[in-house]
């Protein structure tokens, strides 16, 4: 059954994706009164304002699916065909598998109920993510890129996942031309809680606590999205950024004691524009004793290095950068606390 939600000037937008009720960056504004009622010549005028970008795609999407589910197609079924003869005048859908080159896999699960769906397209486009325990869905996540707007690398962030759960998703995107790519509805089962302790002297979890940092992106606190807590807490979902401090960025963590430290994990953010990059980082303790610099060949995943030192502080210095909002994936410090 088609269920739609309508708005001011008589038009109706199709619920999307199973969501009822838009949040909030999606919800109207003024500008989008102006839009015509007939649905086969919907007029949008396209404004630079993210707010209207995101409601447009939402608007394609959910037309998408109506028009898939009004001609009774299998939800699971291919995504081409599904959205072939689009109600929309002038737009093309057309299956993701034609700008993507490896298989849709969720991975990256973590205890705080989060995972990530790494995509590269072929087409820079504005990524999407629907997913829920059915095959109406019922959550959207964007792609979690500062720089917004079309780009090749996604990394979508979903959250709210219980384990041991099946879940349904489909990837979604639009390009520069309008045109709307969507994959086939897939699954993907949640793993168990990990119940196990973390080897991580600089996780909160073995008594660790961040102490000081340069700045992070937008004022966020500790434990908010691009807070410091970010930057030790395993959660490779999670990113401490600072903000726009480049190579004079900085983040110093105390242990739960003195500790003899073996070696140092440690993974770069980055930004689809090529900004916010770390290429190599040092290593301070509490008495000034200085390690490093040690080098990054890159921020696909974390490099481990070892350095045998005995400490209680470790500040780390962001260096060598290639500038704008740098910060840290995740930071491992292995050891054992001194008197354990």
């Amino acid at each position: 059954m088609k269920r739609c939600l309508t708005f001011p000037g008589g038009w109706e937008l199709p619920t999307i994706m199973g969501v009822d009720r838009l949040p909030r960056y999606l919800r109207i504004p003024r500008e989008l009164g102006r839009a015509k009622s007939n649905i086969n010549n919907t007029e949008i005028q396209m404004k630079t304002d993210k707010r209207i970008f995101f409601l447009t795609l939402a608007m394609l999407f959910g037309l998408a699916a109506c028009n898939a589910n009004e001609s009774g197609d299998d939800p699971g079924g291919d995504a081409a065909s599904n959205t072939a003869g689009s109600l929309v005048e002038g737009y093309t859908f057309r299956s993701i598998d034609e700008i993507i080159d490896a298989d849709l896999e969720v991975t990256n699960f973590a205890n705080d109920g989060t995972a990530t769906l790494p995509i590269h397209t072929s087409v820079p486009v504005a990524c999407t993510v629907v997913y829920g325990t059915t095959p109406e869905f019922g959550s959207l996540s964007l792609d979690q890129d500062m720089a917004g707007g079309t780009h090749s690398d996604h990394n979508p962030l979903l959250s709210g996942l219980e384990p041991e759960t099946t879940y349904y998703f489909r990837a979604q995107g639009v390009d520069d031309d309008g045109i709307v790519y969507l994959s086939e509805v897939m699954t993907f089962t949640t793993p168990a809680e990990d119940t196990s302790q973390t080897e991580n002297l600089a996780s909160p979890e073995r008594g660790a606590q961040v102490i000081g940092y340069s700045s992070a992106f937008g004022d966020a606190g500790m434990l908010e999205r691009w807070g410091a807590g970010s930057a030790f807490d395993d959660n490779p979902n999670t990113e401490w950024s600072s903000a726009g401090d480049g190579s004079e960025a900085w983040i110093e963590v105390e242990l739960a004691g003195p500790a003899r430290v073996d070696s140092v994990e440690f993974q770069s953010r980055s930004m689809s524009d090529g900004s916010a990059i770390t290429q190599a980082f040092t290593i301070v303790t509490g008495d000034g004793e200085e390690y490093g610099p040690f080098e990054l060949p890159d921020t696909d995943s974390s490099y481990r290095f070892e350095v045998p030192f005995e400490a209680e502080r470790l500040r780390f210095n962001l260096m060598d950068t290639s500038g704008g909002n740098t910060g840290v994936v995740d930071i491992a410090v292995y050891g054992e606390l001194l008197g354990e």
